[in-house]
């Protein structure tokens, strides 16, 4: 029954989210959370690993949720679950793109959405900044305590990329810019 139920919360979770999959935190939050499935803290431990994951934030998040819930096979059933509304209506928008995307009624929809994406983007960013820097064991029910290792991570790394896109003129590639935070983290927090 497990099985079903992963598929089923991240089917709803891909069909309901707009905006990627960072818009998509606070209903995972919402769902595998409140179903005891994982803990907040564990949470944002699978959000900061499936941003340093290759591939699709979406899948890699899901993946390892469904993974702590159900194994291997929990692992898939909520990697179909969250791709498959999308791979659905991007079938549907395929067979009619054209005529779709001239729709008046469809564009309106659209620009109502892009408000609302911004502001679960930016929430969320807010949330994780709240939880990196104030918040001891990374959950909102925890002590509050200001980390100043993870503010001082947070000033050098926004300070180095500052620089860099100012002399360069270009921005730091994800890459380097993980394994910098890499090697920053491992100095900043075993020393």
């Amino acid at each position: 029954m497990i099985f079903f139920e992963l598929f089923y919360t991240f089917f709803l979770i891909g069909l309901f989210t707009f905006g990627g999959g960072y818009a998509m935190i606070p209903m995972i939050q919402e769902q595998v959370v409140s179903k005891g499935w994982i803990s907040e803290s564990n949470l944002t431990d699978f959000i900061a690993v499936s941003e340093a994951t290759p591939g699709p934030f979406a899948i890699n998040i899901s993946t390892f949720v469904g993974n702590s819930v159900g194994g291997t096979f929990g692992a898939i059933c909520a990697t179909i679950g969250v791709i498959l509304p999308s791979i659905i209506v991007i079938l549907i928008i395929a067979m009619i793109m054209k005529k779709f995307m001239k729709n008046k009624y469809v564009q309106g929809a659209l620009n109502g959405v892009r408000p609302i994406v911004l502001a679960l983007i930016l929430s969320t960013a807010l949330m994780l900044l709240i939880k990196v820097i104030f918040l001891k064991g990374n959950s909102f029910n925890g002590e509050w305590e200001f980390d100043i290792r993870s503010f001082a991570l947070l000033i050098i790394l926004s300070g180095m990329l500052f620089i860099y896109k100012k002399v360069r003129k270009k921005s730091l590639g994800a890459i380097k810019l993980l394994g910098l935070s890499a090697l920053l983290g491992i100095i900043i927090f075993t020393v």
